[in-house]
């Protein structure tokens, strides 16, 4: 009696989240920044913070509209 064996369905790739993926990258750096003392001042790390959560915001954005959803 012949069994009937499913085929795995092709895998769906999921579209780039940019916002987490900047954002992360930005708490690492910021993370070895502080770490090894490179930067000191809190004033310099906030605004540092709040640049790059901007900029991947904006990178966010602009992927979103790109891909016209």
């Amino acid at each position: 009696m012949p069994r009937d064996v499913e085929r795995p369905r092709p895998r769906r790739l999921h579209r780039t989240d940019w916002m987490a993926l900047l954002s992360g990258a930005l708490f690492i750096v910021l993370g070895i920044l502080v770490v090894t003392r490179a930067i000191t001042d809190p004033l310099v790390l906030v605004g540092v913070m709040v640049l790059g959560l901007a900029f991947a915001g904006l990178v966010a954005i602009i992927a979103r509209v790109v891909r016209g959803k």
